[in-house]
């Protein structure tokens, strides 16, 4: 009896040995995913053991909700930097999900489950945790329209004949660049992360400051009547009320830029406007770079 006992709990312990989930890998969900009709979005985990990135793994997972039923999404990861893997994943609906990793390297294979909530998303992108609405970005496109109507208005008290016609047309073929949510989005995202520095360096806006530099454009745009149709059509209390929120962001971009220009003239007392003002934005370029760097940024 007693050798019977011992070889059926030897033969317990090798099952269970079998059965190991392995090494002792730890998920972190770096990009959440997001639910968006008819389309995939992006998923990005970090993968860890003991506090170390774990590199070299094949990664697949299995998503299934955790209270309908609505079939299983297969998911399959693409090896990134520094343990992060990520993969475009097209889910049913929005709600819970139960998230049922295989990790495979070297022979091993660890099996993780974990419950990841997935929400349909506030916009386009994120900085910081701050949502970029589609509002953003459509009002964005419609201050390029502006800018190109207005540019179009010069064009025509500017030039004449052959040399209109060939400027014109070059104002035209950017009606396409109107539609390219890329383009929008970096316009954002540059304002954005510069004004985000500026408050880190403790510059603050006062209302005045606001209300001037909306003045100022108000009178620019008051030249052109294209730019009054437009804003008109637009709406134009709607209008102003976010234009004085992005004049909020831009006068904090203009505190970088004159901090940047005086440090250009304090270190170069003998370089005339130009090349101080071209070492000012060579500087404000290389500090969007590292600032934009620095920053999370996810973009749907």
């Amino acid at each position: 009896m007693h050798a019977v006992l011992l070889l059926m709990m030897m033969v317990f312990a090798a099952v269970m040995t079998g059965c190991s989930s392995g090494p002792d890998y730890k998920i972190d969900i770096i990009k959440e995913l997001y639910y968006q009709k008819d389309k995939p979005s992006p998923f990005e985990i970090k993968v860890t053991e003991a506090g170390k990135a774990v590199t070299g793994l094949t990664v697949t997972a299995d998503l299934s909700m955790a209270t309908m039923n609505h079939g299983t999404v297969k998911v399959k990861f693409a090896e990134g930097k520094d343990g992060t893997y990520a993969a475009d994943v097209k889910v049913p609906m929005n709600g819970k999900f139960e998230a049922a990793f295989l990790l495979k390297k070297d022979g091993e294979k660890t099996e993780k489950v974990i419950e990841i909530n997935v929400v349909k998303p506030e916009g386009v992108a994120k900085i910081n945790g701050q949502w970029i609405t589609d509002k953003d970005v459509s009002f964005y496109k419609f201050i390029n329209q502006l800018q190109l109507e207005i540019n179009r208005d010069a064009a025509r008290k500017n030039y004449s004949g052959k040399q209109l016609e060939e400027e014109l047309a070059y104002l035209d073929s950017q009606e396409k660049v109107l539609d390219d949510q890329n383009k929008l989005l970096t316009q954002i995202i540059r304002l954005r992360s510069m004004a985000l520095l500026a408050e880190e360096k403790g510059h603050k806006v006062e209302a005045a400051e606001v209300d001037a530099a909306v003045e100022k454009a108000r009178g620019q745009y008051a030249q052109f009547a294209s730019a009054q149709a437009l804003i008109q059509h637009y709406g134009e209390e709607k209008f102003w009320d976010v234009e004085k929120q992005q004049y909020k962001l831009i006068v904090l971009a203009q505190k970088v830029q004159k901090d940047l220009v005086d440090q250009a003239k304090k270190e170069n007392p003998k370089a005339g406007d130009q090349e101080i003002y071209y070492q000012a934005q060579k500087q404000y370029e290389d500090l969007l770079i590292s600032q934009i760097n620095s920053l999370k940024i996810e973009i749907l």
